[in-house]
């Protein structure tokens, strides 16, 4: 059986520096298609894009990952901005919701990274606490991951993947507050902080608030592949007029 084809969303950002270029540039850590690949799934990096398009885009995928970055907007949930929210990433929203959506009504695994499980939450109709102190990283440092512990709540998807209590690289100022109608706390962090949201059954939905893709604990990623490997195979993909070959 082929590797199953795993997509990525990845950040949009109005500059970024490589050689001797500076760019605005579609990117994503390597570590995001790293950890696929080490858990046996084919990687695919998916930079915004027309939201009308998320359906045929993930009717490729045989599973899908929302990264990290941004804050979400609170418009999203019907909040007002919080002085301690980020700058909104418009373009993301709009797409990583739609494939979101995409996904939950194809079936399609779908794993959440830290934004990418806050989305998750608001696109079932959960909110966020826009600023959560003391979850950035190591006091009086910008830009380095932390380490926390988080605990699973037994009987969940999450803990099914790590039924041990663990430490997870992390950094993030938003989580879930409210979680939405359907889904189910997988793990918490010591103050209460929701660490893992999920949707019971089928089909795979699991959201991480931490990012396993700075770590060394591939297991997430594994259990999302297996997922992948075991749908029912996808449908051909619908051939446009001008993909058909001249008669």
């Amino acid at each position: 059986m082929p590797e199953p084809l795993i997509g990525i969303t990845t950040y949009l950002e109005p500059a970024a520096r490589w050689g001797v270029w500076e760019l605005p540039a579609a990117l994503l850590p390597a570590g995001y298609p790293r950890i696929v690949q080490r858990a046996g799934g084919l990687a695919a990096m998916l930079p915004p894009d027309d939201p009308g398009r998320a359906g045929a885009t993930v009717a490729r995928l045989d599973g899908l990952v929302i990264a990290g970055g941004a804050d979400v907007d609170p418009g999203r949930y019907g909040a007002e901005r919080d002085p301690g929210c980020g700058p909104p990433a418009r373009e993301r929203d709009d797409w990583e919701l739609a494939l979101i959506r995409a996904a939950l009504e194809s079936g399609t695994p779908l794993l959440g990274i830290c934004r990418g499980m806050q989305l998750l939450n608001v696109a079932l109709g959960g909110t966020l606490v826009q600023h959560l102190d003391g979850h950035t990283g190591p006091p009086g440092t910008t830009g380095v991951f932390g380490t926390h512990r988080v605990t699973p709540v037994p009987g969940t998807r999450y803990a099914s993947v790590a039924p041990e209590p663990c430490d997870v690289p992390t950094y993030h100022h938003q989580c879930v507050e409210r979680p939405a109608p359907g889904l189910v706390i997988g793990a918490h962090a010591a103050d209460g902080t929701v660490e893992a949201v999920e949707l019971p059954g089928a089909p795979w939905v699991l959201g991480v608030q931490w990012h396993p893709e700075m770590g060394d604990d591939p297991r997430l990623l594994e259990a999302l592949v297996a997922a992948a490997r075991d749908r029912v195979p996808r449908p051909a993909t619908v051939r446009t007029a001008a993909a058909d070959p001249v008669p």
